[in-house]
């Protein structure tokens, strides 16, 4: 297997770009704390299993017997990088959706301006939002679906896209990012939205209260409430949102598939 790499080493080198491009930009294996050495060897051994299942074929009359590095060559390995970064960045859309969720009611229940660092997201969240992005992540691991990324959907990845094709299918390309972001939002709203119209409920019932009895001083009781409230809802409806992630990653999941199907038949 080693003399087979040796011999085919402009291959497997674009196999591992296409490869290292995924793990810069996946969430949690993205992460400044996991070091650099890790995300190389994570990347290496990819390539290694992947390697004998790929038909590079296509890409032998840009690479010269010789072995040199030409400028199309460079060209293949820049596609290939950008078609990992592509693949990690739209499963960084999908956990964005969980976490922005948590951003929308978060200063409703008057969590705002706690906001610290997300070392999984690597930004300034609050304190909901990290703890959805958090449970989605455990959800992924738990679900196989790193495992699934790994090992099917990078491998399909390299059976129906390449650098070729995604010059053709650009305008494919462009479409699927848009939409994934439209598709953010969406998520994050039906997520968040049992949450932010009851607390809207809340504000209104205890901002008529307070008219109609001022002496209670009701508004210095709502931030209690509505936390409470919060977190009771959260707890009730638990299984149905860890069924909603589950459902997000299928979705997302089949919809990077669909891309590859239409992005190699358009360069069929």
């Amino acid at each position: 297997m080693l003399e087979r790499i040796l011999l085919n080493a402009p291959i497997f080198l674009l196999i591992a770009v296409r490869c290292f491009g995924l793990v810069m930009t996946l969430p949690l294996f993205s992460i400044r704390n996991v070091s650099r050495i890790a995300k190389v060897a994570l990347t290496g051994y990819m390539a290694y299993l992947i390697f004998p299942r790929v038909d590079f074929s296509l890409y032998l009359p840009y690479i010269g017997t010789d072995g040199a590095i030409s400028f199309q060559y460079a060209l293949l390995a820049l596609g290939e990088g950008l078609i990992g970064v592509i693949t990690g960045f739209y499963v960084t859309i999908i956990f964005a959706a969980f976490s922005s969720a948590g951003q929308f009611f978060a200063f409703q229940m008057g969590f705002s301006a706690s906001e610290v660092y997300d070392a999984l997201s690597q930004v300034e969240n609050p304190l909901m939002g990290q703890f959805f992005n958090l449970v989605a992540m455990l959800i992924f691991l738990q679900s196989d679906w790193a495992i699934i990324l790994f090992s099917k959907a990078l491998t399909a990845s390299f059976d129906s896209l390449n650098a070729l094709s995604l010059v053709l299918a650009r305008e494919n390309m462009i479409q699927f990012l848009l939409s994934g972001l439209t598709k953010l939002f969406a998520d994050a709203f039906v997520i968040s939205l049992p949450i932010m119209g009851t607390l809207i409920l809340i504000s209104v019932t205890m901002g008529i209260l307070s008219k109609a009895a001022p002496q209670m001083n009701l508004m210095s009781e709502g931030f209690p409430i509505m936390i409470l409230v919060s977190f009771f809802i959260i707890w009730s409806l638990f299984p149905q949102i860890s069924e909603f992630f589950i459902h997000s990653f299928s979705a997302g999941f089949s919809a990077l598939e669909g891309l590859f199907t239409v992005t190699g038949a358009v360069h069929e």
